[in-house]
């Protein structure tokens, strides 16, 4: 009978710790819980945070903003809205027409106690490229510290903002900070005389194989004249010309013009355009008993050296003048 009982009564006690490690290791996990969700709500805050944070406009016969700083229930047509880049703005009147100002407005005291017990960061609004920018920059626009590194750990893994719509759908841009910011964004577009394969195959819908060709389609032209010869790659269809028409560019300043009018035959040759060693040899032909004056794409049409489609697209680049 004694050993039923002793043996009872450690199980007794070994199951009463259980249930009290068990406890333990939920009001742990609560208030790690808790804290969680008051740093993600002070964050939230942070982050929304701008001074002053709300635009009054008001268009009274008097000129003057009422005493409350509320608007009425319906704003005149001829107000108009207070710059972005200026958030600091005075009051302004012009007559007795519109008067704007930037104040704080109400938030609740929870929000208002958060916002007095942390001080308020500097915030400046000025052009930014998200690709590029410095966390510390990226603190100035009015990020976090802990943000600023969640973008920049974005990019050191790769990622990359290829539209202004790219660095809006990052979970840490808020709404409010998209929008006060979307004016100062920019992002260069890629070009295609300079860019090299591994920033092509950073464009979506790319890849290392059209990557490969794009760089060596322009070998082969001398250098884009213009972003729709892409299409001229094989398989390089419209749609996927469509995916990045807008994230590319030729600039002028970088295209080298073809030098049609002294290549030698073997060169021509290579032209894509050209594609024929007797039709180079034919171009070669016709300068050497042709004026200057006269060289032109058309006549080398006229004369039956060019097909109308070589011709064409001959047209459409940059020719280096006779010299």
């Amino acid at each position: 009978m004694r050993r039923e009982k002793n043996s009872e009564s450690k199980f007794t006690v070994s199951k009463s710790c259980l249930i009290g490690i068990i406890a333990l290791v939920f009001l742990v996990i609560g208030y790690q819980a808790a804290l969680f969700v008051h740093r993600a709500a002070v964050m939230t805050i942070e982050a929304k945070r701008d001074s002053p944070d709300t635009v009054y406009i008001y268009a009274p016969e008097s000129g003057k903003l009422p005493e409350s700083g509320k608007l009425p229930e319906s704003i005149p047509k001829s107000s108009t809205a207070a710059r972005k880049d200026n958030p600091a703005a005075s009051p302004s009147t012009n007559g007795n027409e519109t008067v704007v100002q930037r104040r704080n407005a109400e938030h609740s005291p929870r929000v208002e106690a958060v916002r007095k017990n942390t001080a308020l960061r500097e915030v400046r609004c000025f052009n930014f490229n998200p690709n590029t920018a410095s966390i510390e920059d990226l603190c100035l626009l009015g990020f976090s510290p802990k943000q600023a590194a969640s973008i920049d750990a974005y990019r050191q893994k790769g990622g990359r903002f290829h539209r202004k719509s790219d660095f809006a759908k990052s979970y840490v841009v808020s709404d409010s900070i998209y929008l006060r910011l979307e004016p100062y964004i920019v992002i260069p577009k890629l070009d295609l005389n300079l860019a090299d394969s591994a920033q092509f195959d950073a464009l979506p819908g790319i890849g290392g194989f059209f990557a490969s060709k794009m760089v060596e389609y322009r070998q082969k032209l001398g250098g884009y004249s213009s972003k729709e010869q892409l299409m001229e790659i094989y398989k390089f269809d419209s749609e996927r010309y469509g995916s990045i028409e807008d994230l590319v560019t030729v600039s002028p300043e970088h295209i080298t013009p073809y030098p049609l009018w002294r290549l030698g035959v073997e060169e021509l040759a290579l032209h894509p355009y050209i594609r024929s060693k007797s039709v180079a040899q034919a171009i070669v032909m016709f300068r050497t008993n042709t004026k200057k004056s006269l060289w032109s794409i058309e006549r080398l049409a006229s004369e039956g050296i060019l097909n109308e489609e070589a011709a064409r697209k001959l047209s459409g680049i940059i020719i280096e003048p006779p010299e």
